[in-house]
């Protein structure tokens, strides 16, 4: 590997630099990156954690930044949907998404077309490569500089609260990282809607900032649903405990106990709200977008209260809906 990966050992006593979103942060980012760095970037669904995906050294000490295990794999992030066509094998599907879509918050699980881009820890030893193609501008400028696929998962420790901030970012990876590229606030606030694209139908892997009902406009049918199969993931973000704060997370609340935080949405008023040690509401206007741009960063708020539990009240399905819910049932799951 060329340069110096960062490790829980080497960067551990090194202080994280904050780089500005301007053209030198871009620059020394993309140079970071080359040199088998790890950087923090910001993209439209939340920060993620980049690394040089051809360097196998580099995703390794990705891997051990975050605590992530080895089998679950990366998504290759590129800087033009042609880099990413060569990347993959798609299929008329796979293509009409692509184009669809991209730039933007949609991931798709293709075969892979060319070994050499995406490094086999990066891909979890699949012969397949999940692929996207961020549209915020300051990580295109970033992939455009490095002209590489750059795998970037969730700039957090693996299981916690995704990051929607530098700061959040920082509160979990400061030493561990080399840098992060302070882009502010990110938009959707939600992962990417991840489709495979290996067979007779798409298949929705994980619901993210393209909605069902969007996607299934494009292919003209339904969506497959994904089949439950032992063993290691084959995509992102597919482990049940995911998410998670540091309190416990109680779902469809409509009563809250003495000493939990409210996690509210719209004008729902639970029972024994005034016992609530903190609360916050996702959109008090009940718009499910909004919900989406703020579910991570209230989440970390409420945790941060000290709170021993958090209790969520009912939130619609439908619609980006579909992806709060699912996001809020890993962060409540066994761990």
């Amino acid at each position: 590997m060329s340069g110096e990966a960062s490790t829980e050992a080497g960067a551990a006593h090194r202080p994280t630099e904050r780089l500005r979103a301007d053209a030198a942060g871009v620059a020394r980012a993309a140079a970071l990156l080359g040199s088998g760095r790890l950087v923090g970037i910001p993209t439209e669904t939340v920060y993620g954690l980049a690394a040089d995906g051809r360097n196998a050294e580099a995703v390794a000490a990705l891997y051990a930044a975050k605590g992530r295990p080895r089998f679950n794999p990366l998504i290759a992030h590129l800087g033009r949907p042609e880099d990413a066509l060569r990347v993959g094998r798609f299929d008329a599907a796979a293509q009409a998404l692509a184009a669809a879509f991209w730039p933007g918050p949609l991931t798709l699980v293709v075969p892979l077309a060319a070994p050499d881009a995406v490094c086999d820890l990066a891909r979890a030893g699949l012969d397949t490569v999940a692929l996207r193609v961020p549209s915020h501008p300051v990580a295109s400028a970033i992939l455009q500089a490095c002209g590489f696929p750059v795998v970037a998962p969730s700039a957090n420790r693996s299981g916690r609260l995704s990051p929607t901030a530098a700061g959040h970012v920082l509160a979990d990876l400061d030493g561990r990282i080399d840098a992060v590229l302070d882009g502010g606030t990110t938009e959707i606030g939600l992962e990417s809607t991840i489709v495979a694209c290996l067979g007779a139908a798409p298949v929705l892997l994980r619901p993210g900032g393209v909605p069902r009902d969007a996607l299934e406009r494009v292919i003209g049918g339904p969506l497959a649903e994904p089949r439950a199969e032992p063993g290691a993931p084959i995509s992102p973000g597919l482990l049940l405990s995911h998410y998670a704060p540091r309190a416990g997370v109680r779902l469809g609340a409509t009563r809250i106990c003495a000493g939990e935080a409210a996690l509210l949405f719209g004008a729902a008023q639970p029972v024994g709200l005034g016992r609530a040690t903190a609360m916050l509401n996702l959109s008090p206007a009940g718009d499910l977008a909004e919900a989406a741009t703020n579910l991570f960063g209230h989440l970390r708020r409420l945790d941060e209260s000290g709170a021993a539990a958090i209790a969520v009240v009912p939130i619609p399905e439908f619609g980006l809906g579909e992806a709060v819910n699912d996001r809020l049932r890993r962060a409540a799951a066994d761990r």
